[in-house]
């Protein structure tokens, strides 16, 4: 027995220092890892605006927005209730960065597509970037009024506007996520003595996760080079999220009822302190196309 002991006692360090040595070997073996964080929103909308996300490769997200009217409009119009806009959209990943969409919206008849590239990524590991960055670009054309009721001469190409945006979020924890949207809208004709031709903005908005199902988000877009004469406003917009399975649904109170990049950031018509108020809802739903590898 004595001689048991002794021999274990011998060959136990022996041991943990080989199986030291294995180990070390096998962390070298290892191919280095990095982590990514690409669920700093839970969809491609944050309010009224776009966010970071894009849909994974070979799914289809469809969008449904609604806005009613202003809720200043009293008991006459139901609070606004009474009336109704909405947008239909599509957006396919062709693959998990790269996305392509289309929509139509009710406001001003205004059909747009647009596509969004995820250029850069947040992770840690062996990358490391604090921000995930993506591109979108967007053009739209504003179908109403029709030619024979326009009250000016008016052609395809003065129907025709542009947005260009860079989205930068950081997701700082799973509960808080930030980001900014400096934009660019080009508007093809315009009556110059209200607008401009082209508009640079800031956007700036976030959400904050609350429970497992549920978050609140915010948006407020800022204009640099407003016309003194332009009577719109700077758009707002808050809202809850609720994740129900496979599908977002958002409620939102906003001052615009506009839903393209146009309409949101440059022709906002009330004034959310003064009760210009829209209640509305986004619902996204996504359907995996092709199955992924």
């Amino acid at each position: 027995m004595n001689k048991l002991i002794t021999l274990l006692l011998f060959v136990s360090p022996s041991l943990a220092l080989a199986q030291d040595d294995l180990m070390a070997e096998l962390e070298k073996t290892q191919k280095p890892r990095t982590q990514y964080f690409d669920q700093a929103f839970k969809g491609t909308r944050l309010v009224n605006g776009q966010s970071v996300q894009t849909v994974g490769k070979g799914a289809l997200e469809f969008i449904f927005a609604h806005r009613f009217g202003a809720m200043n409009g009293g008991a006459y119009e139901l609070f606004g209730l009474d009336q109704a806009y909405v947008r239909i959209g599509l957006e396919y990943g062709i693959n998990d960065r790269l996305g392509v969409g289309i929509g139509r919206n009710s406001v001003d008849k205004t059909m747009d597509g647009f596509l969004r590239y995820k250029v850069l990524r947040q992770s840690k590991g062996t990358t490391n970037f604090p921000l995930t960055v993506t591109a979108f670009a967007n053009a739209a054309i504003r179908t109403s009024p029709k030619k024979e009721d326009a009250t000016y001469p008016i052609t395809t190409v003065d129907r025709m506007s542009y947005t260009g945006q860079l989205l930068i979020a950081r997701k700082f924890n799973a509960q808080l996520s930030l980001q900014l949207m400096p934009t660019i809208v080009h508007k093809n004709t315009v009556d110059r003595s209200i607008t401009n031709n082209d508009t640079y903005a800031l956007g700036a908005g976030g959400r904050v996760k609350v429970s497992k199902s549920v978050a609140l988000t915010a948006e407020y877009y800022y204009r640099f080079n407003t016309n003194p004469n332009d009577p719109h406003y700077n758009a707002i917009g808050v809202g809850v999220d609720i994740e129900t399975g496979g599908h977002v649904f958002q409620i939102v109170l906003t001052n615009t009822r506009g839903l393209t990049e146009r309409a949101v950031v440059t022709e906002t018509e009330d004034n959310f302190f003064d009760g210009g108020i829209h209640l509305g809802f986004n619902v996204t739903r996504s359907f995996q196309l092709k199955k992924r590898k």
